[in-house]
């Protein structure tokens, strides 16, 4: 699960997140291998949360096209139009 806040979305293990942490790409690549996707919600639509499933696929494709920025996170206005232009 991920979330989306004012600060943005990141994709990557949240143990490359963070004070001292850094991204692996290898580290990442091999996270998202290992499932099926990710339920993304809108937390700052509190009290009514918007959420999408979002599969393995689509950040992979996300990644190769460099629409994912350093360490895998993306704005918060990037993120939701990409989220809402899937199917």
């Amino acid at each position: 699960m991920r979330n989306i806040t004012r600060g943005g979305i990141y994709f990557c293990p949240s143990y490359m997140v963070g004070s001292g942490r850094s991204f692996d790409t290898a580290g990442f690549l091999r996270k998202l291998q290992g499932i099926h996707g990710y339920i993304v919600t809108d937390i700052e639509a509190f009290p009514t949360i918007p959420y999408w499933v979002v599969p393995r696929g689509v950040v992979e494709d996300w990644w190769n096209a460099g629409r994912l920025g350093a360490g895998t996170k993306m704005s918060r206005e990037k993120a939701l139009q990409l989220i809402q232009s899937l199917p």
